[in-house]
């Protein structure tokens, strides 16, 4: 595979950039204390770390030198589905262990690929390797054997690491609906960040994809060799620094696990109509909602109902979730004073409860089907 001198300088730089970036990283992982999340980070680091290095090998044709390594780091690059899933599950998921088959199956990934490369790998020695690199020295038997060996794997490793990608995409969602199940306030704890660099890890690995596909095919655009790294190299300084400044979560930041099949109401229909009046004239009595900090917890001792008594009267009763249920108060004590108040949309906001403006903005356009200040507009249209 040829790769003109022109185009080679700018991956190389930007590779080169990933790769301090990545080592600064993962220098800063190890020196972290070692918990399961810290130690599935330092796996996820050292694998980019072996795919930078693959990069750098092709791109300032350091291959030339060392043809036997060309390639083989594409069984590894496998594992960054998995090891960004473990990652996953070690920051948010309420049962920490992973079962043994989970470590088998992510095992699969490489194997595969080392089987579909056997005949590249095994096949051909150094010198027929290098030849590939020149259409004029490049023996064409020897190149499909290589298209198909490559092409193999990068079709073992699409479909290996989107599987695991909308499995951890799952987890971040279940353990977003734990936490709405228990807090009022989820913005510390739900790793919103981590959807986001999720999605943008799937575009760089699409990307990945479709770059060498053009070049074996020997296609070229005005990105080639330049899109796909500049991009690689900003999810991977936004995942780097955001992972590395995420706390750990204890078992009480994590919520609990959901069951798998709908809730079969254990309390009579009187008992949770009962403990939704007992809701109801907390909040709006005594204004709970307008502790930022309130959890189910604190809900349970403040009217003497147990959590469980409370989630299912909310789930079965009531058609929703706590953090549904306390944020709907806090809108109606927003609208309230919005109409009839002067100050500020944002010291409204941390009054009634809510402790992050986006959150309340989002929130409030869902419940009314505006922003706070149209909604104030609005009011004070109609009553003039």
């Amino acid at each position: 595979m040829e790769i003109a001198p022109v185009v080679v300088v700018v991956p190389t730089v930007i590779y080169a950039s990933m790769l301090g970036v990545t080592i600064f990283a993962l220098v800063d992982a190890v020196c972290k204390p070692k918990h399961q999340q810290t130690v599935f980070l330092i796996g996820l680091l050292v694998l980019l770390l072996i795919h930078i290095l693959g990069e750098l090998l092709i791109y300032t044709g350091a291959y030339r030198y060392l043809p036997a390594l060309a390639g083989m780091q594409l069984p590894l690059r496998v594992l960054l589905g998995p090891a960004l899933y473990f990652y996953a599950h070690a920051t948010m998921s309420v049962d920490r262990r992973l079962p043994t088959r989970a470590y088998l199956i992510a095992a699969l990934g490489p194997v595969l690929v080392l089987i579909a490369m056997a005949p590249f790998i095994v096949g051909l020695s150094s010198a027929e390797k290098l030849a590939l690199a020149d259409p004029l020295t490049r023996n064409p038997e020897h190149f499909k054997l290589a298209v198909l060996a490559c092409t193999s794997a990068m079709v073992i490793f699409v479909l290996f690491t989107f599987g695991y990608l909308i499995a951890a995409l799952k987890l971040h969602q279940q353990h977003r609906a734990q936490l709405m199940d228990r807090f009022a306030a989820i913005e510390a704890q739900s790793l919103d960040w981590f959807r986001v660099v999720l999605l943008l890890w799937g575009c760089t690995w699409f990307l990945f994809a479709l770059e060498y596909i053009t070049v074996f095919l020997e296609l070229r655009w005005f990105g080639s060799g330049v899109v796909l790294p500049l991009f690689e190299a900003v999810v991977l300084l936004a995942f780097a620094y955001l992972a590395l400044n995420q706390s750990v979560l204890t078992d009480s930041d994590r919520g609990v696990p959901q069951a798998a099949t709908p809730r079969v109401a254990a309390l009579s229909h009187e008992r949770m109509a009962f403990i939704a009046e007992k809701l109801n004239t907390v909040m709006t009595k005594d204004e709970l909602f307008m502790d930022e900090n309130l959890s189910l917890n604190k809900l349970s001792q403040a009217v003497s109902v147990s959590e469980n008594h409370i989630s299912e009267t909310l789930s079965q009763h009531l058609n929703t979730n706590f953090y549904h249920f306390v944020n709907g108060f806090r809108i109606e004590a927003t609208k309230t004073r919005l109409q009839n108040s002067t100050d500020s949309v944002s010291v409204i906001s941390y009054d009634v409860g809510f402790n992050s403006k986006s959150t309340f903005n989002t929130a409030f356009k869902k419940a009314s089907g505006m922003t706070p200040s149209g909604f104030r507009k609005q009011a004070q249209l109609q009553t003039t």
